[in-house]
């Protein structure tokens, strides 16, 4: 299988936006909190989270190829089907079956909406905000509005509630607090 540091290297050859690289760092991390919290293959979660918007700058006038062109860049790859049908489930290209297809559909809005709701914290960091402040700002769709709240929503599709969900998160991206600048 692919290791972690053959994939941030691929991270680092195509995706140039430093606000980008972090995202994919914290939807990795999320993957990563979630695949050990339903004892699932924390290494396969984590790559799927951090190869999911590998094709992001080159996709982002035309979300249609979203998934597809990742698809491409990793072909000649040592990646599971698992991890290549979660790539395109975060995209909505192929229909969410697996637990990392519904991980990461939920994982990748989220981040966005977190980053945002740390902004306004009064602390300005994840240290300071939890996850009630998280979820007051969830019910505001002007907020971080290119936050798909559906989406995060469907984290129930894994038995969590949004609160849990968002604890998860949270604490999931406390641990890379410097990597993220929050």
């Amino acid at each position: 299988m692919l290791s972690r540091d053959e994939a941030y290297l691929l991270v680092k050859k195509h995706i140039s936006k430093k606000n980008l690289i972090k995202h994919v760092f914290a939807v990795e991390i999320i993957m990563i909190e979630m695949a050990a919290r339903f004892d699932q293959d924390v290494d396969c979660w984590g790559l799927a989270g951090l190869l999911h918007d590998l094709d992001y700058e080159d996709t982002e006038n035309d979300p249609e190829r979203h998934g597809h062109i990742t698809m491409e860049l990793i072909s000649d790859l040592d990646l599971s089907d698992e991890i290549r049908h979660a790539i395109l489930a975060h995209a909505d290209q192929v229909e969410r079956i697996s637990m990392m297809d519904k991980a990461i559909y939920c994982a990748d809005p989220v981040t966005g909406l977190i980053v945002a709701s740390v902004l306004m914290h009064p602390t300005k960091s994840l240290a300071g905000t939890d996850a009630g402040f998280v979820g007051k700002r969830f019910k505001e769709k002007r907020f971080a509005a290119g936050a798909n709240r559906e989406a995060i929503a469907s984290c129930s599709e894994l038995g969590l509630d949004l609160h849990e969900f968002l604890e998860i998160s949270l604490d999931a991206m406390r641990t890379i607090s410097d990597e993220l600048g929050l």
